[in-house]
């Protein structure tokens, strides 16, 4: 990024050298005023599409490849759903499942990376859906999408903390005692809760600092990530004995899932993909805070997701050559087959330290995941669809960040966690809402995109698809509706009260709930993202020069 501040000038001809340059080191001058820095471009785009700047851009281009990196997370989540794939549909299943689930994730970012480029904002692809629908729609669309995107992401940080409890808990027992082949310590459903509350208690916390702090410290989540990946693999392709062959590696599919077809228990296989490769505007919600949001964000969604799906695949492809005993390490006493996969390659030690690594970035991920859903919460409050949105919307004075939705985030989370001691089958149930929810609001726009074009203008962002955007837009839009389906089915038969994939049920019950709120009330009152003529509040110049870079928008389009 330029340096900013005031420059003193020097001989007329240098001021207007430098006055003929868009953007250079310092800030030029014209007849004696102060040419757009970037933080002016980026209050003037987020004017002109309606909101006040009240949070601090701090974020820049790698901290914003970090996050987005981050939130994926692969390293955490690869380990944690490793056993889905594998139970189901055998080696090859979890290896080729990972590679086609990365390629459509693609095509699913590359759709939303194009329309957020348009509208930075907090709200993400929920505010997108009030320019691509007509006027009069606006407001049901909005609140169906709005909610299916916090819900989801409320799911899908409650199940990282879980997830993280349940690793944690894992480590234990694997340094516990051995009595007759058996741990002596084994980890009840009250143990796991209370440690995931503690955990999300953590995550607030962190999401509580300013932006310059969690710029700071997000800047390092990926290359963490990234190295603590390789190094585990090289470590497990060393001293992991009696390895698998490729061909089994890469051929080997079973039918674990018990409904009579490989081809369905490989289907049942994208679990694990779907769950990690989610969240892409996830990175959006933190546009507010950074620079040069229109390009930066999509930019980073994609990379995110490239880089992501590639280290996934080759610890995929790792774990799967470590798999010496599969049935034993299916079964685990541990409870994590990738757990299991860590302590016979390199004993107590080397074990709990690959797990330690695997914790950490699950915990990055955490934090990065419970960010974007504050922020959405902060969007979507200061839009009156929350009770007492005034206060969940508010920005603290100390921090500049929205520190009243982030422990409202807390508080729902760790009330979706509190099922789990009553029933481990219906808390995971809700965790597995969490992929279909958000991306089903992710195509809900796309959909709305495509059906009303010729009827609502869309302005694109700096960022766009091209001649690609239809077909890329289909593809995405076909993958979810087949893997939504595919993940609302039980993984096993016969299907019992225990092996049920509640899923379904818990979806049917969030879009009645959602869906009799707006009839009985909602409607009455929310009306969409509520935008605002602010341009005049941002000091104007000349639109050709300070505008150039991120968006030239209609203001008419607002």
């Amino acid at each position: 990024m330029a340096a900013r501040g005031p420059t003193q000038a020097g001989s007329s001809e240098k001021s207007k050298e430098a006055s003929s340059e868009k953007f250079t080191p310092s800030v030029p001058t014209v007849l004696g005023a102060p040419m757009a820095t970037i933080e002016d471009d980026d209050e003037r785009l987020l004017a002109r599409i309606g909101y006040k700047q009240e949070l601090r851009r701090e974020f820049t281009k790698w901290s914003t490849v970090s996050y987005a990196i981050s939130i994926l997370g692969v390293l955490g989540s690869v380990p944690a759903t490793f056993g889905s794939p594998v139970t189901v549909g055998g080696p090859a299943t979890a290896v080729w499942a990972w590679f086609v689930g990365s390629c459509m994730a693609m095509c699913i970012a590359s759709s939303v990376a194009e329309l957020v480029s348009a509208y930075p904002t907090a709200g993400g692809m929920y505010f997108v859906t009030k320019h691509v629908v007509p006027k009069e729609h606006v407001a049901i669309w909005a609140w169906i999408i709005g909610w299916c995107n916090f819900l989801g992401q409320a799911a899908g940080v409650a199940s990282l903390a879980y997830t993280i409890a349940q690793m944690i808990l894992a480590g234990a027992t694997m340094y516990s005692a051995v009595i007759d082949n058996e741990y002596s310590y084994t980890p009840n459903a009250l143990q796991t809760v209370l440690l995931a509350i503690l955990v999300l208690c953590l995550f607030g916390t962190i999401c509580s600092l300013t932006t310059k702090s969690l710029h700071r410290i997000v800047i390092w989540f990926a290359p963490i990530n990234i190295l603590a990946s390789i190094g585990i693999c090289i470590a497990l392709l060393i001293l992991t004995p009696n390895k698998q062959s490729a061909t089994w590696v890469f051929t080997h599919v079973t039918d674990g899932s018990g409904w009579g077809s490989k081809g369905f228990s490989f289907f049942l296989g994208f679990l694990s993909v779907a769950w990690t490769m989610t969240d892409y505007d996830g990175t959006t919600h933190m546009s507010e805070e950074t620079h040069d949001a229109a390009i930066r964000g999509p930019t980073a969604i994609r990379a995110a997701v490239l880089v992501s799906g590639l280290v996934g695949w080759m610890l995929n492809i790792t774990f799967c050559f470590c798999l010496s005993d599969i049935d034993a390490i299916i079964s685990s006493p541990l409870g994590l087959p990738a757990a299991q996969i860590f302590l016979n390659a390199g004993g107590r030690a080397g074990g709990m330290a690959m797990l330690f690594f695997v914790i950490l970035v699950q915990f990055f991920t955490g934090c990065s995941a419970m960010l974007a859903n504050a922020r959405m919460t902060y969007a979507f409050a200061r839009d009156d669809a929350l009770p007492f949105s005034s206060f969940w919307s508010r920005i603290n004075s100390l921090t500049r960040t929205p520190v009243n939705a982030v422990w409202l985030v807390v508080f729902f989370c760790t009330c979706l966690n509190l099922i789990g001691i009553g029933s481990t089958e219906t808390i995971i149930s809700i965790f597995n809402v969490t992929a279909p929810a958000l991306d089903l609001s992710y195509i809900a726009v796309i959909v709305a995109h495509i059906v009303y074009e010729k009827r609502v203008q869309f302005i694109e962002g700096p960022y766009t698809l091209g001649r690609w955007s239809r077909p890329v837009n289909l593809v995405a839009i076909t993958w979810v509706v087949f893997i939504s389906v595919i993940l609302f089915f039980p993984t096993a038969r016969p299907v019992t009260l225990q092996n049920m994939n509640y899923a379904v049920c818990v979806a049917a019950f969030i879009a009645l709930f959602s869906l009799t709120w707006w009839w009985v009330g909602a409607r009455k009152k929310y009306t969409g993202p509520r935008t605002k003529e602010l341009l005049g509040a941002v000091p104007g110049e000349d639109p050709d020069e300070s505008f150039h870079r991120i968006h030239d928008f209609d203001a008419q389009s607002v």
